[in-house]
This record gives structure tokens, C-alpha cells and sequence, in this order.
């Protein structure tokens, strides 16, 4: 015991230097980004062999109630087994404090249920050490399915630590009374230890329950109740569905996988909320009348932006504010507007970024600002989400010189690497700057933010549905990747899940195995709100920097194939086009399209190359480096997308990419652009009039019998675009312009 005690003292004063060289407000310029299931940088912890998880808390007479609460959480025995888990350990006198503050004595106080929910919200089926905890959030949630926050702080002796949800901090290095010596960053044969000077509490509440108890935003809540929106957020989780389904293995081109269902169906709902201190402001703006309360008020300021782009419902019976719960009362659409039908943490506003790009998943942001789009509770609307991105605005491919001048942040340079509800900005010719995202644990520490079913934000500035926001600032292509169409995928926590840079064997002997590096999943009939299937299997295949899949995952249809969706909103009735983008593979199949039950002109086959037949034969390259694109005029280049549009096809994004896991990103060969390559291209689905007040269905069914290894007629859904006229038809009539080319 002396000697690995003088082995952890050298070790812990390895990283007091180098905790002391990480900046306090997050990463500094040397240091890059970890991702979801990143394996722990080896030199930032100690490793012994010998003991697991149960044995370090058997071996310890200072965690012996943490170790009965796990023992009556019946979790000892995984604890046992091999597996990557973090614990967050709280000693004996955590424990106590703990106890004290819920008036109890002792751990035999305890129920088994509460034993039950501070064991699971201690423990994250992944590692991650105090240098990988550098975000807002855990990326990978504890056994409760919850979100852990971080930040960085200052602890006693003045050592830089990680605060776990604001209160508990993992314990840099400290000598117990009998002696025993605790540091961050302990590993065992399964896991690593972070000890922690407190219990981690996580609210319980619903996500209406933490607006309501948080006094700055009691104008919103009120709106809330009197709409009767609160009614339509309180869903937690589906307790009729069951996860004791089968693995689902198949085989994708090369590569031989496995598949799971979802372990849970839950519900979630995100919401960004004015302050009443804005409220008040925009009341004096306005110059609305507050003599009558500030609900009234609120419902006169929702009539200014919702009477002009609902004109038909301004005399009806339910616009009055005696019909605040009417579905076309001002108000409740107000309120409605401002949630979301999943759960988005503040890691998760925008694709993450990996460690070897400091890039969003996906985007070469020196081109353009990672976006998401997400729909709201108000019927036929979505949200754009939008990063500004942190690097500069200059094209690195030299294609569109014009881009080098196009400023994106505008007047917002402040706000680098910050989200915000509905910007557009196009110097110097429109300017919609938007709310800026704010979250409430920086604004307001002692107000909680995250429930069991939702999160909640404060913005700073109106977000609202409006005329401007309808036909300006969402008139433009909507690129929408399938993990973002479907909310069930966010709330289940799977969204972007696992380890992008490494693979797993899949052939797994024990059922009970689960790999390192992450899942793939498969959804059952009914678990997709808008979806309906037959004679397949519906999976989707978590992210790898490598696939030429945009953000890295991809969605498959196996089996003989009769997939339906419902698409996402677009913001106003008029031309659209509906594009599918993808990879072809000789493996894959061929399917018919069909929208709203129609079908829709000739099978797409997603074995044929964007080079084939009647395409662009002479203009790729093997490299995928956009040379020959970049030799191009721009009348070529706009003669080209005129001659694609034709044949109802596009390349791929020059802004959508994906990456070497082994090269650098100053090495040309580091990122591989899809609009470079003929197998990443994307095919025109639909093209017409859509009433944005209806719902409207993609169906896509198989067209073929491709058995080729084993493929299954796999039909390939990586993202989804929605493109207005105003966008797809520039170029029809001059020789000289294109949609952009991003």
C-alpha cells in the first residue's frame, strides 16, 4: 500500500501541473475537444490492476455508505464485471451532509428507490476523465438516461477542478483521516473513480415544474398555464414500450454490424424563455398597454406578430384573450412557438465538434455557420438553431471568390461559437440578427435549468413566428439531417452517439455484451412519430469520421422495403423542391418515390455513381479534393448545376465533408469533400406546390431484388433537403448564376 500511495502522490503532482495549465474558462488554443466516448488520454491518470469498481469500494472503509446505497441498488454485481464506467464517488462525510440536509439520520433511511436513483446518477457507462469533462455537459448520460453539467472552478486550495451540476466538485487530491489518500482521475480495470466532495442531486421535476419555480420568467409561466400549453409538456416516458427485442445483425458494404433497439421510448421538450425584464422592455417598445396585467399584455404583443401571418383566424371565436387555450389564440401559439418537441442540451444546439477539427460534425466552417432545424409544438413551424462559427470567413478552396468578402457574423463578432433562434444575416443585404442564446445556470447559478423530461434556455430577444422569420429568414434551403427529423432520437440521448473514430468487433458470443465504442440501433414499428414500415428493418448506424455520411451517421432500410415519413414543416405555402442526399455503393438497391401517395418520376438507383450514364463523366477526381471542381469557370460550374438540375441530381455540399481519424487537419488530405466525390451526390425527390398547412409524406419502396453480399436491397437516408424556388430556380434564366454550392 506504500508504494502505490508514493506512486499516486508523484502521479497526482503530474496533474497539478497540468490541471494549472488548463485555462479556468474552458480549452485553451493547444488543447483540442474530446468527444462522446473518447478513451482517456493514458498520461492523465494512474492505472493498477487487481481491482474493479466494487473491490475499490469494499477496499475502502471511507465510501462504505455509497457502497450500501449501491448494494441496494442492486448494481454491485455490474459493478464487478469488465466495462468502461466513471463513478462519482462521494465519501462517507458527502454522504452524511447529504443525509443531514433531507433530515435522516442514516443510509437505512433510505428507501430502495432512492438508493436506487443516487446510485445510477453517480455512474456513466463511458470514461471520462476531469480533462475530457471540458463542455457544458457529460456527453454520454448517467444510468438515470441524464445529462451531467460541468464547469470549471477553484476549490479551497486553490487547484483547478470540475463542478459537477454547480454544487459537487471532483476532489483534486486529498489524505483522509485514516489515512487514505483520494485523487481525480483514479482508474480501476472497468472504470475510472472521480471522488467528489458532495452528493450529486438532479432535479426530478418536470421541465413546467422548474419554469414555474424560477422568478425571473413568471410572466412566460403564466402564459404558459392560462394557454393550457403546460398540458402538452408533461410526458416523461412511454411505459408500454419494451426493449426485449433481438439483435438485429446485418451487413453495410464492407462492414459486418449489429444492431439494438432503443432501450427506452422517453419524451423530452426544450424551451427558450424571455426574461420578464425583456418582456417589460418590448411592452415600453411597442407601446403596449400594461394597465390591464402583464398576461394581457403579452397576448396583445402576440397579436402583432401572429395577426399578419394567421389573417384568417383574427376574427375567429378563439382569438379573444377569453380563449387563451383556443389552437388559434395568439398567445398560445406565441407560447407554443417557443418549445421544442425533443430534448436539446447546450451541447447539443449544433452538431458537436470532434476533437481533430474544432469544427461542427460535418461543416467546414470556414465556409458556412453550422445550422440545426427542429420543430416546434406549434403545428407546421421549426426553429433554425445557428453557430456562429469560430473560425474566419474565407474560402480555403479559392472557388467563390465573392465568399471571402461575405462577412457572417456581421455585428455579432462578439458572439464566436454562440447559438442563436432564427439569424440570418447576408451583408449587405438583409440582417436578422435573431435571440441570442443564453444559458440559465451561467445567468442564473441558483435556478435549476435541466428536468427529467426537458431543459430550458433564456434568450434575449422575441422568438416568434413571424412575417419576417416566414418569408425571409427561413426562406432558404433546409438541410435537415435524419437524426434531427426525428425527436425521438435526441430524446433517447442516441443522437451523434459513440466513438466516431473507432470501430468495434461486432460479433459479439454473449448477448449481454455491449461494445466500447458505441451502438447501432434499429427502431420498431410505432417507435417513429410520423412513420410507418413494412417488410424491413430500420436502422441507423451510429457516426464515423470516415463514412461518407454527413455528420458522420446514416440511416438503412433492409428487407424488401415500404418506408413512409411525414417531412418537416416548410415555413409557407408555395414551389418546393424535396432532395435526398446520400452515398451510392454497387451493393445498394433501388426504390420508387412516391410523395403524398404519388409517384414520382423514374426509381432512384443507388448503385450508379453521379459519373455514370448521362452525368459528369470527366469532372472527379479519385482524391475527392475538389480538383477538377475547383479548375472549373463559374459559367461552367453554373452550367453544370443547370445540366444536374435537369437530370434531377446536385453534388454533394462543398461545405460537407468528412475526415481522415488519422491524418492531420493541416494535411490536404485531411477532409474529403462530398461535392468531390460521385458516389456523395443528391437526387431530386419531389418538385411542386406544398400547402404548409398539411402534412405531406415521402414514401420510398424497393425497386429491386439486390441480394449482392448480403446488402438486403439496403436504401441509404443520410439528409434531407427542402428548397424553396426562390433558391432552386436562380440560374434558370442567366447563364451566369447557381444556388450556392455550400
Amino acid at each position: 500500500m506504500k508504494t502505490k500511495t508514493i506512486k499516486n502522490r508523484f502521479k497526482n503532482l503530474l496533474l497539478r501541473l497540468a490541471a494549472l495549465a488548463l485555462p479556468l474558462g474552458g480549452v485553451g488554443e493547444g488543447l483540442l475537444l474530446t468527444s462522446c466516448s473518447d478513451e482517456p488520454d493514458s498520461e492523465y491518470y494512474y492505472t493498477f490492476t487487481g481491482e474493479m469498481i466494487s473491490d475499490y469500494l469494499a477496499n475502502r472503509p471511507c465510501y462504505s455508505q455509497f457502497k450500501t446505497i449501491v448494494e441496494r441498488a442492486k448494481l454491485m454485481d455490474l459493478l464487478s464485471t469488465y466495462g468502461k464506467y466513471t463513478c462519482f464517488l462521494p465519501s462517507n462525510d458527502a454522504v452524511d451532509e447529504y443525509l443531514r440536509n433531507r433530515g435522516m439520520q442514516s443510509v437505512d433511511e433510505l428507501s430502495d428507490a432512492d438508493c436506487d436513483t443516487i446510485a445510477r446518477t453517480h455512474i456513466i457507462d463511458n470514461l471520462y476523465t476531469t480533462f475530457s469533462m471540458n463542455a457544458q455537459t457529460i456527453p454520454t448520460t448517467n444510468m438515470l438516461g441524464r445529462y451531467l453539467a460541468t464547469s470549471q472552478g477553484i476549490d479551497a486550495d486553490s487547484n483547478a477542478v470540475v463542478y459537477i451540476e454547480k454544487k459537487a466538485h471532483v476532489i483534486f487530491g486529498q489524505t483522509l483521516e485514516d489515512g487514505t489518500y483520494i485523487h481525480q482521475n483514479d482508474s480501476v480495470e472497468n472504470g475510472i473513480i472521480q471522488p467528489i466532495d458532495k452528493v450529486i442531486e438532479k432535479s426530478n421535476s418536470f421541465v413546467a415544474d422548474i419554469l414555474r419555480d424560477n422568478p425571473d420568467i413568471s410572466i412566460f409561466y403564466e402564459a404558459l398555464l392560462q394557454t393550457g400549453v403546460r398540458e402538452q409538456i408533461l410526458l416523461i416516458e412511454d411505459p408500454d414500450y419494451s426493449n426485449k427485442q433481438p439483435r438485429y445483425r446485418y451487413r453495410s458494404d464492407i462492414w459486418e454490424e449489429v444492431a439494438w433497439v432503443p432501450d427506452h421510448k422517453k419524451y423530452g421538450y426544450t424551451a427558450f424563455v424571455e426574461p420578464d425584464s425583456l418582456y417589460k422592455a418590448k411592452f415600453e417598445e411597442y407601446g403596449i398597454d400594461t394597465s390591464r396585467g402583464n398576461l394581457h399584455a403579452l397576448y396583445d404583443l402576440a397579436c402583432l406578430f401572429y395577426d399578419p401571418v394567421y389573417p384568417g383566424d383574427v376574427n375567429a371565436e378563439g382569438h379573444s384573450f377569453d380563449n387563451l387555450k383556443s389552437p388559434v389564440n395568439p398567445l398560445h401559439r406565441f407560447v407554443q412557438y417557443h418549445i421544442l418537441n425533443r430534448y436539446v442540451g447546450p451541447d447539443q444546439l449544433t452538431p458537436f465538434e470532434p476533437k481533430q477539427t474544432r469544427e461542427a460534425f460535418g461543416f467546414d466552417t470556414r465556409l458556412c455557420n453550422p445550422v440545426e432545424w427542429y420543430q416546434t409544438l406549434l403545428p407546421y413551424t421549426m426553429l433554425k438553431i445557428e453557430q456562429l462559427s469560430k473560425n474566419s470567413r474565407k474560402d480555403p478552396q479559392n472557388i467563390n471568390s465573392h465568399l471571402n468578402e461575405l462577412d457572417i457574423y456581421g455585428p455579432d463578432l462578439a458572439y464566436k461559437g454562440q447559438h442563436f433562434v432564427n439569424r440570418r444575416y447576408e451583408s449587405p443585404d438583409y440582417e436578422h440578427r435573431g435571440a441570442h442564446i443564453l444559458n440559465v445556470a451561467n445567468e442564473s447559478p441558483d435556478v435549476e435549468d435541466d428536468a427529467v423530461n426537458g431543459h430550458y434556455y433564456y434568450v434575449d430577444d422575441l422568438v416568434v413566428f413571424s412575417m419576417d422569420v416566414r418569408d425571409v429568414v427561413q426562406n432558404m434551403r433546409i438541410r435537415m439531417d435524419f437524426s434531427s427529423i426525428f425527436p425521438e432520437v435526441m430524446n433517447q440521448g442516441i443522437r451523434l452517439e459513440g466513438n466516431y473514430d473507432k470501430d468495434d468487433d461486432q460479433n459479439f458470443p454473449d448477448e449481454k455484451e455491449i461494445p466500447d465504442n458505441g451502438r447501432n440501433y434499429y427502431f420498431p414499428e410505432g417507435y417513429l412519430d410520423g412513420v410507418s414500415f413494412t417488410n424491413c428493418y430500420v436502422v441507423l448506424r451510429r457516426p464515423h469520421c470516415n463514412f461518407w455520411s454527413w455528420q458522420g451517421d446514416e440511416w438503412n432500410l433492409k428487407g424488401k422495403y415500404d418506408f413512409t415519413f411525414r417531412i418537416p414543416p416548410v415555413p409557407y405555402s408555395g414551389e418546393w423542391q424535396l432532395r435526398l442526399g446520400f452515398c451510392a455503393i454497387p451493393r445498394r438497391g433501388i426504390m420508387q418515390t412516391y410523395f403524398d401517395g404519388e409517384p414520382q418520376g423514374l426509381p432512384l438507383d443507388m448503385t450508379k455513381f453521379l459519373n455514370s450514364d448521362l452525368y459528369i463523366s470527366d469532372r472527379f477526381v479519385d482524391d475527392e479534393r475538389l480538383d477538377n471542381y475547383k479548375g472549373m469557370s463559374d459559367e461552367d460550374r453554373a452550367a453544370e448545376q443547370k445540366l444536374l438540375r435537369n437530370l434531377g441530381a446536385y453534388r454533394g455540399g462543398r461545405s460537407i465533408y468528412h475526415f481522415a481519424p488519422n491524418a492531420s487537419p493541416t494535411d490536404p488530405n485531411f477532409r474529403s469533400y462530398f461535392a468531390g466525390n460521385p458516389r456523395t451526390y443528391r437526387k431530386i425527390l419531389f418538385q411542386g406546390y406544398i400547402d404548409a398547412t398539411k402534412d405531406h409524406y415521402i414514401r420510398f419502396r424497393v425497386g429491386s431484388g439486390n441480394t449482392d453480399a448480403g446488402q438486403d436491397n439496403e436504401f441509404m437516408l443520410d439528409y434531407f433537403e427542402m428548397v424553396p424556388k426562390s433558391v432552386y430556380g436562380i440560374g434558370g434564366d442567366s447563364e451566369n448564376e447557381m444556388e450556392d454550392d455550400l
